[in-house]
């Protein structure tokens, strides 16, 4: 289910995304970024995300050097979580919930995978936000909050298996 896009696909690499995806993310309530790569070409293009979700991996390799220095803007109040792969550990839900009603610029240092930061992220960010994320070997998925979306999203994840 969570192989399809969730939002609007662009296909092409992450700067040229960016440049098609700036209307929307210049007027966006807030910003999210799910992934490295994606944090990258949106701090590269000026565009400073509200809430960038890393785990210094890209493709489950880790990420140049540089891109680790670029990440670590310094507009970001910086939280390390612990996330196992396939899984969203309540930690990282409540830090995502907490940092898109607040007013601070927050990057999350995921260790494990924050793949799936994206669902939490879109459900809680306000509406008309952007959560921004990669799709694997094709580009960059814009996601634009909605009551819809967060619908979706919302019974998306009431599918997952909660563990205590």
């Amino acid at each position: 289910m969570l192989k399809s896009p969730l939002g609007q696909l662009c296909k092409g690499d992450g700067l040229e995304c960016v440049q098609a995806m700036e209307p929307e993310l210049r007027t966006a309530k807030k910003v999210a970024a799910v992934g490295d790569m994606t944090a990258f070409y949106l701090l590269k293009a000026s565009i400073v995300p509200d809430l960038a979700i890393v785990d210094n991996k890209t493709k489950r390799m880790p990420v140049p050097d540089h891109v680790v220095k670029s990440l670590d803007h310094n507009s970001y109040k910086t939280i390390d979580v612990k996330n196992p792969a396939a899984t969203l550990t309540s930690e990282l839900i409540d830090l995502i919930r907490t940092t898109l009603k607040g007013d601070s610029r927050v990057k999350i240092i995921v260790e494990g995978e924050e793949d799936l930061a994206t669902l939490p992220a879109i459900l809680y960010a306000p509406l008309g936000s952007v959560v921004v994320y990669g799709q694997p070997n094709e580009g960059s998925v814009m996601v634009v909050v909605t009551p819809d979306k967060k619908r979706q999203i919302e019974e998306l994840m009431k599918l997952m298996i909660v563990e205590e």
